[in-house]
């Protein structure tokens, strides 16, 4: 998987890639229950949202809001289809992560659904632990 991440390209989308991020949410999820048009698109135009880009081509993004003085919530995480188990999951958290270091962010939290058995073990196993039933969070090395 090295390779295939080393391809990967971690970048702040533009006004117009938003409108291909949320097509490429709404092709994924829009048969899902919880889905909705307003909460994804209000993530895209103000949270801070990463793009993964796998030969200038968007493979996927990530979209972060802070969570009061001390941590940010990721709030949004897709990894565009065809594009799966080839690293883009792992290389926007690891953005994430870093970005919420640099902003002196103490932790990085997620809502992770109960039935979502996939998620829960990947956060687990990238050091997120439970705090409550749905929220996993990843306490964060501090900067001095």
């Amino acid at each position: 998987m090295t390779g295939v991440q080393s391809s990967i390209e971690i970048l702040r989308p533009s006004e117009a890639e938003l409108h291909e991020l949320f097509s490429l949410a709404k092709a994924a999820f829009s048969d899902e229950p919880r889905w909705n048009d307003g909460r994804v698109l209000n993530a895209l135009l103000s949270d801070v949202v990463f793009a993964a880009h796998e030969r200038a081509r968007p493979a996927g993004y990530l979209a972060l809001r802070a969570e009061g003085d001390v941590a940010f919530l990721i709030e949004q995480v897709l990894v565009a289809p065809g594009h799966e188990r080839r690293g883009v999951g792992h290389r926007l958290l690891e953005h994430a992560e870093g970005y919420a270091i640099a902003e002196h962010a103490s932790a990085l939290q997620v809502v992770v659904e109960r039935d979502n058995s996939p998620a829960r073990s990947l956060y687990s196993r990238l050091g997120y632990v439970p705090v409550e039933d749905e929220l996993f969070e990843l306490v964060l090395p501090q900067l001095h």
